[in-house]
């Protein structure tokens, strides 16, 4: 599930996210660790799965969730502090990665409070769907390096991201096991984070503060696969974790719609 940790890529890390509003450049950055561009994009990419500018430009729209929370700039001076010049890329890129419209996220302070209690209150069978009745394509158990009390969302993504709403997802109380029935053919990578129930609505919209966990090897779905009992251990952020972009707030919605959905059928 983990990688070792790579002492030039951490440095990066931490200098992408002191300099993270800043014009960054490939040589610059590889400077900084002692290697050359070249070698320093191959080692960056193996170890985070993804390139050093998806990564660079992923950490800057979740800054752009910070200024959005924390700030009255408008969504255009919010896209110019991020890099982005144009107000139509910004906001669709925006949309695409956190699943919600910049406009829309600012205004979900409230939804986040309401949908967390909301869960809270639910039935533990809401919260269990290990014995749903599926045949369960990925199954594992689900536990956490630190005591905890709240709601995991985990989730399989097209790319070792975070981003968008999971292919395939669900949302379970913890400890638990999970899950993910009717998975299809394909390449996907699971991730999860945790909301716990003390959980403030800035805290949950940020996700800075989330446990969180990914596998770093992509899980291969074929016909006739039979993936093994995972056990997946969800642990305190991380400078090498990317930045959960998806709207939690959006998946929590999601599932307590499923459960009207199937209570009201």
């Amino acid at each position: 599930m983990y990688t070792e940790k790579v002492p030039e890529v951490e440095a990066s890390l931490q200098y992408i996210q002191d300099n993270i509003f800043d014009s960054l450049s490939l040589d610059e950055i590889a400077h900084k660790v002692g290697y050359s561009p070249y070698h320093f994009t191959r080692i960056f990419k193996a170890h985070m799965g993804i390139p050093l500018f998806y990564y660079i430009s992923s950490l800057r729209l979740q800054k752009a969730k910070d200024l959005l929370l924390h700030t009255d700039l408008t969504i255009r001076d919010i896209a110019l502090e991020v890099g982005q010049q144009s107000l139509g890329t910004f906001t669709t890129r925006f949309t695409q990665k956190v699943g919600v419209s910049p406009a829309v996220f600012r205004r979900t302070a409230t939804d986040a409070g309401k949908a967390l209690q909301t869960l809270k209150l639910l039935d533990d069978r809401h919260l269990d769907n290990t014995s749903s009745g599926g045949q369960c394509s990925i199954f594992g158990n689900i536990e956490t390096e630190i005591p905890y009390q709240g709601v995991v969302l985990i989730g399989l993504f097209p790319k070792p991201i975070p981003e968008g709403v999971p292919l395939y997802g669900t949302l379970v109380s913890l400890p638990s096991g999970f899950c993910l029935s009717g998975v299809r053919p394909g390449t996907y990578y699971l991730m999860a984070t945790s909301v716990s129930w003390e959980m403030q609505a800035e805290s949950i919209l940020l996700t800075q503060k989330t446990l969180r966990t990914r596998f770093h090897k992509p899980l291969m779905i074929s016909p006739g696969t039979v993936i093994p009992h995972l056990n997946v251990k969800l642990h305190q952020p991380q400078l090498d974790d990317p930045p959960i972009l998806v709207s939690l707030p959006l998946l929590m919605k999601r599932f307590l719609g499923q459960i009207h959905q199937k209570s009201n059928p």
